[in-house]
């Protein structure tokens, strides 16, 4: 049986809601980094295998700002942040208030970079802290490396610094937006990724009550 077959509508509820409260403390660090009130909302979570965790993105060669980490403690994995260029763009624009900003020639744009680089730090170390609160596991993030390429390019790399990837990611979809923009405002919408080496799936959805064979 399938890890996907293996999950009820209840327990993808919580991970839901983990996800929730994690985008929560995001949006205060988030909030007082940038000195505005910021809204983020986990509008679903899903168990995607790594094909479809690619074609999610819009398939291996398209272009996305991407964040990596890696997980370390208790449930080692990996983690990605990935955005359409176009929406990493519009995110970076919203949040520093600045229409001008590109990444077409990311060198040019090294403030942009690093507010990417910093959302995808901040939301990694409140998801985990919230799914670490919820477990009992300790984990917590590297620091993270930022790249623009195709996906398949950004992913392929990040899990080439493990030995063995997992079959599976929890993706975490997320949207970003100002909390005074008009409400029929579409967000910014990214999909974080978290990717347990292959040991730890088992001891991620054993503290979540849930049994896993493999």
């Amino acid at each position: 049986m399938s890890l996907r077959s293996k999950i009820s509508e209840m327990q993808l509820d919580i991970l839901k809601e983990i996800g929730n409260i994690g985008a929560g403390h995001a949006a205060t660090s988030l909030s007082t980094m940038l000195n505005k009130k910021i809204d983020m909302k986990v509008p679903s979570v899903r168990i995607v295998s790594f094909d479809e965790m690619i074609e999610i993105t819009g398939g291996a060669e398209a272009i996305v700002a991407g964040v990596f980490l890696r997980i370390e403690g208790d449930a080692p994995g990996s983690m990605f942040f990935l955005l359409p260029v176009g929406q990493a763009e519009k995110y970076i624009q919203q949040l520093l208030g600045d229409h001008s900003i590109t990444l077409h020639n990311p060198h040019e744009n090294e403030l942009g970079l690093s507010v990417l680089q910093e959302l995808g730090n901040i939301l990694a170390g409140s998801y985990l802290t919230s799914l670490s609160d919820f477990t009992g596991l300790s984990m917590h993030p590297s620091v993270p490396a930022l790249g623009i390429d195709m996906a398949g390019a950004v992913v392929g790399s990040g899990l080439m610094e493990v030995s063995r990837a997992g079959d599976y990611a929890i993706l975490i979809d997320t949207v970003v937006k100002e909390d005074v923009a008009p409400s029929n405002l579409e967000g910014v919408k990214a999909h974080f990724y978290l990717m347990p080496d292959p040991d730890s799936f088992s001891i991620i959805f054993t503290a979540l009550g849930v049994e896993h064979d493999g």
